[in-house]
């Protein structure tokens, strides 16, 4: 059974090593962490991306625009959020940049 944890941190590894401006797919931390049962995934993976958007880890955004991932339907997209950074668990690995 994945973890809320485990989709935590593969949601932030998969971001971290990304372009900071780029933007991720839910789907892809659920393949990431159940290449073959990844859809049952998909609640959960949503419940964790509110968590960290809500304390600004990172944004949900549809079409571009950001959005609550508790009442957008349809696809959305993850990117880092304003508390990026100053999260504890992954500070900015270049503060002058």
């Amino acid at each position: 059974m994945t973890s809320r944890e485990d989709i935590e941190r593969t949601t932030i590894d998969i971001l971290g090593a990304r372009d900071a401006h780029s933007s991720i797919c839910p789907s892809e931390v659920a393949r990431e962490l159940e290449s073959e049962q990844w859809r049952g995934l998909m609640d959960p993976v949503r419940e964790v991306a509110a968590s960290l958007a809500t304390a600004g880890t990172i944004e949900v955004t549809q079409g571009g625009t950001v959005v609550d991932i508790a009442t957008a339907r349809g696809p959305v997209r993850l990117r880092r959020g304003s508390a990026w950074a100053g999260s504890p668990e992954r500070p900015d690995p270049d503060p002058a940049s």
